[in-house]
Protein backbone atom coordinates (compact mmCIF):
# COMPACT_ATOMS: atom_id res chain seq x y z
CA UNK A 1 0.00 0.00 0.00
CA UNK A 2 1.00 3.64 -1.14
CA UNK A 3 2.52 5.13 2.51
CA UNK A 4 0.47 8.40 1.93
CA UNK A 5 2.10 11.43 4.28
CA UNK A 6 -0.10 14.08 6.20
CA UNK A 7 0.82 17.03 5.82
CA UNK A 8 2.15 19.56 8.87
CA UNK A 9 1.67 22.38 6.72
CA UNK A 10 0.12 24.37 3.94
CA UNK A 11 3.74 25.19 2.86
CA UNK A 12 4.54 21.55 2.48
CA UNK A 13 2.02 20.96 0.49
CA UNK A 14 2.88 23.42 -1.96
CA UNK A 15 6.25 21.83 -1.89
CA UNK A 16 4.73 18.10 -2.63
CA UNK A 17 2.74 20.04 -5.66
CA UNK A 18 5.92 20.73 -7.45
CA UNK A 19 7.03 17.18 -7.69
CA UNK A 20 3.49 15.01 -8.08
CA UNK A 21 3.94 12.04 -11.06
CA UNK A 22 3.10 12.92 -14.30
CA UNK A 23 1.15 10.78 -17.13
CA UNK A 24 2.56 7.39 -18.02
CA UNK A 25 4.27 7.81 -21.46
CA UNK A 26 4.28 4.19 -21.75
CA UNK A 27 0.46 3.29 -20.70
CA UNK A 28 -0.89 6.52 -23.02
CA UNK A 29 1.59 4.94 -25.87
CA UNK A 30 -0.27 1.56 -25.70
CA UNK A 31 -3.38 2.57 -25.98
CA UNK A 32 -3.20 5.25 -28.65
CA UNK A 33 -1.18 2.33 -30.62
CA UNK A 34 -3.61 0.10 -29.93
CA UNK A 35 -6.84 2.12 -30.95
CA UNK A 36 -6.56 2.41 -34.48
CA UNK A 37 -6.43 -1.65 -34.92
CA UNK A 38 -9.96 -1.99 -33.39
CA UNK A 39 -12.61 -3.01 -35.79
CA UNK A 40 -14.04 0.73 -35.99
CA UNK A 41 -13.16 3.55 -38.39
CA UNK A 42 -10.60 5.84 -37.08
CA UNK A 43 -12.17 8.93 -34.40
CA UNK A 44 -15.57 6.81 -34.71
CA UNK A 45 -15.99 6.75 -31.27
CA UNK A 46 -15.01 10.21 -30.32
CA UNK A 47 -14.22 10.84 -26.74
CA UNK A 48 -14.60 7.45 -26.03
CA UNK A 49 -11.07 6.72 -27.29
CA UNK A 50 -9.63 9.82 -25.51
CA UNK A 51 -10.89 8.66 -22.50
CA UNK A 52 -9.19 5.15 -22.35
CA UNK A 53 -5.87 6.81 -23.40
CA UNK A 54 -6.37 9.10 -21.12
CA UNK A 55 -7.33 6.26 -18.11
CA UNK A 56 -4.08 4.43 -19.32
CA UNK A 57 -1.90 7.45 -18.85
CA UNK A 58 -2.44 8.21 -15.84
CA UNK A 59 -3.36 4.62 -14.32
CA UNK A 60 0.38 4.04 -15.64
CA UNK A 61 -0.85 1.07 -17.22
CA UNK A 62 -2.22 -0.52 -20.52
CA UNK A 63 -5.17 -2.09 -20.82
CA UNK A 64 -6.87 0.44 -18.77
CA UNK A 65 -9.24 -0.70 -15.49
CA UNK A 66 -12.20 0.19 -14.42
CA UNK A 67 -13.10 -2.73 -12.05
CA UNK A 68 -12.92 -0.96 -8.42
CA UNK A 69 -14.39 2.80 -9.09
CA UNK A 70 -14.75 4.66 -5.90
CA UNK A 71 -17.38 7.57 -4.49
CA UNK A 72 -15.87 9.63 -1.69
CA UNK A 73 -18.52 11.95 -0.08
CA UNK A 74 -17.74 14.06 2.29
CA UNK A 75 -19.76 16.74 4.20
CA UNK A 76 -19.62 19.72 6.35
CA UNK A 77 -21.26 22.58 7.75
CA UNK A 78 -21.13 26.85 7.09
CA UNK A 79 -20.76 29.40 9.09
CA UNK A 80 -22.48 31.44 6.56
CA UNK A 81 -25.90 29.64 7.06
CA UNK A 82 -26.76 32.12 9.72
CA UNK A 83 -26.43 34.91 7.37
CA UNK A 84 -29.28 33.28 5.30
CA UNK A 85 -27.77 32.37 2.02
CA UNK A 86 -29.78 29.04 2.29
CA UNK A 87 -33.10 27.69 1.59
CA UNK A 88 -32.72 25.18 3.82
CA UNK A 89 -31.06 24.95 7.61
CA UNK A 90 -27.94 23.96 8.53
CA UNK A 91 -29.36 20.54 9.90
CA UNK A 92 -30.40 19.32 7.00
CA UNK A 93 -26.25 18.38 6.32
CA UNK A 94 -26.53 15.96 8.85
CA UNK A 95 -30.30 14.35 8.10
CA UNK A 96 -28.85 13.90 4.57
CA UNK A 97 -26.02 12.29 5.88
CA UNK A 98 -27.95 9.83 7.60
CA UNK A 99 -30.11 9.87 4.54
CA UNK A 100 -26.77 8.39 2.23
CA UNK A 101 -25.96 6.16 5.21
CA UNK A 102 -29.18 4.34 4.84
CA UNK A 103 -29.30 4.24 1.55
CA UNK A 104 -31.66 6.44 0.49
CA UNK A 105 -30.76 9.72 -1.51
CA UNK A 106 -29.34 9.98 -5.31
CA UNK A 107 -25.85 8.75 -5.40
CA UNK A 108 -27.00 5.74 -3.49
CA UNK A 109 -29.24 4.57 -6.74
CA UNK A 110 -26.46 6.12 -9.07
CA UNK A 111 -23.84 4.23 -7.37
CA UNK A 112 -25.52 0.94 -7.21
CA UNK A 113 -26.13 1.00 -11.23
CA UNK A 114 -22.68 1.29 -11.70
CA UNK A 115 -21.02 -0.21 -9.36
CA UNK A 116 -18.96 2.28 -7.66
CA UNK A 117 -18.35 1.47 -4.06
CA UNK A 118 -19.24 4.54 -1.83
CA UNK A 119 -18.39 6.09 1.76
CA UNK A 120 -19.60 8.91 3.30
CA UNK A 121 -17.33 11.04 5.78
CA UNK A 122 -18.85 13.86 7.77
CA UNK A 123 -16.22 16.36 9.31
CA UNK A 124 -17.11 17.95 12.57
CA UNK A 125 -20.96 18.57 11.54
CA UNK A 126 -21.81 20.41 15.20
CA UNK A 127 -19.28 22.82 15.20
CA UNK A 128 -19.74 25.16 11.57
CA UNK A 129 -16.77 27.07 10.10
CA UNK A 130 -16.49 30.40 11.24
CA UNK A 131 -18.31 33.10 9.17
CA UNK A 132 -16.30 34.28 6.89
CA UNK A 133 -17.30 37.75 6.18
CA UNK A 134 -16.08 38.33 9.96
CA UNK A 135 -12.75 35.73 9.91
CA UNK A 136 -11.37 33.37 7.83
CA UNK A 137 -13.42 30.45 7.63
CA UNK A 138 -10.84 27.70 8.64
CA UNK A 139 -7.06 28.04 10.82
CA UNK A 140 -4.49 26.88 8.95
CA UNK A 141 -4.58 23.32 11.25
CA UNK A 142 -8.16 22.80 10.65
CA UNK A 143 -7.85 23.44 7.05
CA UNK A 144 -5.12 20.59 6.73
CA UNK A 145 -6.88 17.96 9.27
CA UNK A 146 -9.88 18.68 6.55
CA UNK A 147 -7.11 18.08 3.93
CA UNK A 148 -5.39 14.94 5.25
CA UNK A 149 -9.07 13.07 6.16
CA UNK A 150 -9.58 13.43 1.97
CA UNK A 151 -6.16 11.80 1.30
CA UNK A 152 -6.79 9.10 3.46
CA UNK A 153 -10.14 8.34 2.36
CA UNK A 154 -9.59 6.11 -0.21
CA UNK A 155 -7.83 2.77 -1.37
CA UNK A 156 -4.78 2.35 -3.53
CA UNK A 157 -6.71 -0.12 -5.82
CA UNK A 158 -9.02 2.41 -7.04
CA UNK A 159 -9.77 2.66 -10.74
CA UNK A 160 -11.25 5.73 -10.87
CA UNK A 161 -12.36 8.13 -8.04
CA UNK A 162 -15.49 10.42 -7.78
CA UNK A 163 -15.95 13.68 -5.64
CA UNK A 164 -18.55 14.45 -4.29
CA UNK A 165 -20.11 16.74 -1.28
CA UNK A 166 -23.27 17.54 1.02
CA UNK A 167 -23.17 21.16 3.26
CA UNK A 168 -25.80 23.75 3.49
CA UNK A 169 -24.06 26.54 2.02
CA UNK A 170 -21.32 25.73 -0.16
CA UNK A 171 -22.58 26.98 -2.88
CA UNK A 172 -21.68 30.29 -1.40
CA UNK A 173 -18.13 29.52 -0.31
CA UNK A 174 -17.30 27.78 -4.05
CA UNK A 175 -18.63 31.42 -5.46
CA UNK A 176 -16.41 33.28 -3.25
CA UNK A 177 -13.92 31.21 -3.99
CA UNK A 178 -14.16 31.40 -7.24
CA UNK A 179 -14.61 35.31 -6.77
CA UNK A 180 -10.93 35.37 -5.28
CA UNK A 181 -9.20 33.28 -7.65
CA UNK A 182 -10.45 34.47 -11.07
CA UNK A 183 -12.12 38.16 -10.56
CA UNK A 184 -15.29 39.17 -12.13
CA UNK A 185 -18.28 39.91 -10.32
CA UNK A 186 -20.07 38.50 -7.16
CA UNK A 187 -23.04 38.43 -9.37
CA UNK A 188 -21.18 35.97 -12.32
CA UNK A 189 -20.38 33.27 -9.62
CA UNK A 190 -23.62 32.99 -7.46
CA UNK A 191 -26.27 31.02 -8.26
CA UNK A 192 -29.39 29.97 -6.93
CA UNK A 193 -28.12 27.06 -4.79
CA UNK A 194 -31.03 25.35 -3.01
CA UNK A 195 -33.24 27.51 -4.44
CA UNK A 196 -32.67 30.99 -2.96
CA UNK A 197 -34.06 34.06 -4.78
CA UNK A 198 -35.49 37.28 -4.22
CA UNK A 199 -34.01 39.26 -1.31
CA UNK A 200 -32.20 35.67 0.24
CA UNK A 201 -29.83 35.87 -3.38
CA UNK A 202 -29.42 39.69 -3.21
CA UNK A 203 -28.35 38.16 0.67
CA UNK A 204 -26.06 35.66 -0.71
CA UNK A 205 -24.37 38.18 -3.77
CA UNK A 206 -23.63 40.39 -1.12
CA UNK A 207 -22.06 37.46 1.11
CA UNK A 208 -19.89 36.24 -1.41
CA UNK A 209 -18.59 39.93 -2.60
CA UNK A 210 -18.06 40.56 1.68
CA UNK A 211 -16.06 37.50 2.09
CA UNK A 212 -13.67 37.96 -1.36
CA UNK A 213 -13.18 41.58 -0.39
CA UNK A 214 -11.97 41.22 3.20
CA UNK A 215 -9.68 38.48 2.71
CA UNK A 216 -9.03 40.05 -0.84
CA UNK A 217 -4.69 40.94 0.91
CA UNK A 218 -4.56 37.76 2.89
CA UNK A 219 -5.26 35.69 -0.43
CA UNK A 220 -1.49 34.78 -2.64
CA UNK A 221 -2.74 31.40 -3.86
CA UNK A 222 -5.50 28.91 -3.90
CA UNK A 223 -4.54 27.28 -0.41
CA UNK A 224 -5.05 30.77 1.01
CA UNK A 225 -8.10 31.20 -0.99
CA UNK A 226 -9.35 27.91 0.69
CA UNK A 227 -8.73 28.47 4.08
CA UNK A 228 -10.27 31.60 4.11
CA UNK A 229 -13.35 31.17 2.31
CA UNK A 230 -13.95 27.55 1.96
CA UNK A 231 -15.46 24.75 4.49
CA UNK A 232 -14.10 21.15 5.66
CA UNK A 233 -15.95 19.21 2.90
CA UNK A 234 -14.00 21.33 0.09
CA UNK A 235 -10.60 21.10 1.79
CA UNK A 236 -11.51 17.13 2.00
CA UNK A 237 -12.21 17.26 -1.70
CA UNK A 238 -9.12 18.93 -2.11
CA UNK A 239 -6.66 16.22 0.04
CA UNK A 240 -8.25 13.57 -1.93
CA UNK A 241 -7.63 15.15 -5.20
CA UNK A 242 -3.85 15.30 -4.11
CA UNK A 243 -4.14 11.76 -2.51
CA UNK A 244 -5.40 10.38 -5.89
CA UNK A 245 -2.48 12.29 -7.79
CA UNK A 246 0.17 11.11 -5.68
CA UNK A 247 -1.21 7.32 -6.17
CA UNK A 248 -1.68 7.42 -9.74
CA UNK A 249 -5.90 7.42 -9.68
CA UNK A 250 -7.54 9.33 -11.99
CA UNK A 251 -10.28 12.10 -10.42
CA UNK A 252 -13.91 12.64 -11.64
CA UNK A 253 -14.92 15.44 -10.29
CA UNK A 254 -18.78 16.21 -9.74
CA UNK A 255 -20.27 19.77 -9.82
CA UNK A 256 -19.52 23.38 -9.03
CA UNK A 257 -18.26 22.22 -5.05
CA UNK A 258 -16.19 19.92 -6.30
CA UNK A 259 -14.95 21.82 -9.37
CA UNK A 260 -13.98 24.81 -7.12
CA UNK A 261 -12.07 22.31 -4.54
CA UNK A 262 -10.10 21.47 -7.39
CA UNK A 263 -9.92 24.96 -8.87
CA UNK A 264 -7.51 25.82 -5.31
CA UNK A 265 -4.92 23.18 -6.28
CA UNK A 266 -5.03 24.41 -10.16
CA UNK A 267 -4.26 28.14 -8.61
CA UNK A 268 -1.40 26.90 -6.22
CA UNK A 269 0.26 25.07 -8.98
CA UNK A 270 -0.62 24.60 -12.58
CA UNK A 271 -1.26 21.22 -14.03
CA UNK A 272 -2.59 20.01 -10.84
CA UNK A 273 -5.76 19.14 -11.89
CA UNK A 274 -4.78 17.13 -14.91
CA UNK A 275 -5.78 13.84 -13.60
CA UNK A 276 -9.17 14.99 -13.15
CA UNK A 277 -12.14 14.89 -15.59
CA UNK A 278 -15.01 16.99 -15.02
CA UNK A 279 -17.76 14.92 -15.02
CA UNK A 280 -20.90 17.15 -16.07
CA UNK A 281 -21.35 20.57 -16.44
CA UNK A 282 -23.79 22.19 -13.60
CA UNK A 283 -26.91 24.61 -13.68
CA UNK A 284 -25.28 26.33 -11.68
CA UNK A 285 -23.93 29.37 -13.57
CA UNK A 286 -20.53 29.81 -11.70
CA UNK A 287 -19.32 26.50 -12.88
CA UNK A 288 -19.77 27.16 -16.74
CA UNK A 289 -17.05 29.81 -16.11
CA UNK A 290 -14.82 27.64 -13.65
CA UNK A 291 -14.78 25.09 -16.35
CA UNK A 292 -13.82 27.69 -19.21
CA UNK A 293 -10.96 29.13 -16.52
CA UNK A 294 -9.71 25.52 -15.77
CA UNK A 295 -9.41 24.62 -19.87
CA UNK A 296 -11.70 21.85 -19.26
CA UNK A 297 -14.93 19.78 -20.95
CA UNK A 298 -17.60 17.96 -18.90
CA UNK A 299 -18.28 14.60 -20.28
CA UNK A 300 -22.19 15.75 -19.70
CA UNK A 301 -24.97 18.10 -19.60
CA UNK A 302 -27.99 16.74 -18.28
CA UNK A 303 -28.94 20.28 -16.29
CA UNK A 304 -28.27 18.76 -12.78
CA UNK A 305 -27.43 20.83 -9.82
CA UNK A 306 -27.82 18.07 -6.81
CA UNK A 307 -24.22 17.91 -5.90
CA UNK A 308 -23.53 14.20 -3.94
CA UNK A 309 -21.30 13.44 -6.19
CA UNK A 310 -24.61 12.68 -8.28
CA UNK A 311 -23.13 13.58 -11.87
CA UNK A 312 -19.80 12.32 -10.95
CA UNK A 313 -21.09 8.40 -10.62
CA UNK A 314 -23.30 9.30 -13.84
CA UNK A 315 -20.31 9.67 -15.63
CA UNK A 316 -18.85 6.80 -14.60
CA UNK A 317 -21.20 4.77 -17.40
CA UNK A 318 -19.35 6.60 -19.89
CA UNK A 319 -15.67 5.47 -18.37
CA UNK A 320 -16.88 2.14 -18.57
CA UNK A 321 -18.12 1.95 -22.00
CA UNK A 322 -14.70 3.77 -23.12
CA UNK A 323 -12.69 1.46 -20.90
CA UNK A 324 -14.66 -2.05 -22.43
CA UNK A 325 -14.74 -0.97 -25.94
CA UNK A 326 -11.05 -0.63 -25.97
CA UNK A 327 -9.57 -3.71 -23.44
CA UNK A 328 -12.95 -6.16 -25.55
CA UNK A 329 -13.28 -4.95 -29.41
CA UNK A 330 -11.34 -6.92 -31.86
CA UNK A 331 -8.87 -6.09 -33.39
CA UNK A 332 -9.24 -6.32 -37.58
CA UNK A 333 -7.03 -8.89 -37.71
CA UNK A 334 -8.33 -10.60 -34.91
CA UNK A 335 -11.92 -10.44 -36.29
CA UNK A 336 -10.75 -11.22 -40.01
CA UNK A 337 -12.09 -7.79 -41.50
CA UNK A 338 -9.80 -5.63 -44.32
CA UNK A 339 -8.73 -2.21 -42.78
CA UNK A 340 -9.07 0.39 -45.38
CA UNK A 341 -6.02 0.56 -47.96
Amino acid sequence: MTTIQHFSSLDELRDVLQTVPLTDASARDAALAREPQLTKPPGSLGRLEDISAWLASWQGCHPPQMETPRARVFAGNHGIVAKGVSAYPAEVTQQMVYNFEAGGAAINQLCKTFGIELAIEALNLDTPTADFTEGPAMSEGGCLSAINIGMASFQDDTDMLCLGEMGIGNTTSAAALCLALYGDTAESWTGAGTGVEGKAFATKVSIVRQGAERHKAAIKDGLDALTCLGGRELAAITGAIIGARLRRVPVMLDGYISTAAGAVLEATCKGALDHCMIAHASQEPGHGKLIEALGKRPLLDMDMRLGEGSGAALAIGIVKAAVNCHNGMATFAEAGVSDKD
